[in-house]
């Protein structure tokens, strides 16, 4: 099996910056995407960014210019680096890697999620 755990949420002032990260670890996983979802209180998961493991990127709008995804595929680890950060991209913050599984074929897993707070 695979395990993902993301690090690097916390409490920041809006206008500040902080850097998630997310490794996926365990067996042999051959990465195909990975990604960082967010939920909010009270509402729906939503996509915040992806990027393949050939460094494809997808953003929402909402983070375009403010937010920068990037891959280390040698260590199957994914950065979220948030920029000009506003008190609506307060959320839970996760992570989620989809691949093919050593022998299981084609799996997607999720983190337990990262809480980030920006204070207004």
């Amino acid at each position: 099996q695979v395990q993902v755990v993301e690090s690097g949420g916390g409490l920041v002032q809006a206008g500040g910056s902080l850097r998630l990260s997310c490794a996926a670890s365990g067996s042999i996983f051959s990465i195909n995407t990975m990604g960082w979802y967010r939920q909010a209180p009270g509402k729906q998961r939503e996509l915040v960014a992806t990027i393949t493991s050939g460094e494809t990127t997808n953003y929402a709008d909402s983070v375009k210019g403010r937010f920068t995804i990037s891959i280390d595929n040698a260590k199957s680890t994914v950065y979220l680096q948030m920029n000009s950060l506003k008190p609506e991209d307060t959320a839970v913050y996760y992570c989620n890697a989809d691949g093919w599984l050593y022998r299981e074929g084609r799996k997607n897993y999720w983190g337990k999620g990262t809480l980030v707070t920006v204070s207004s």
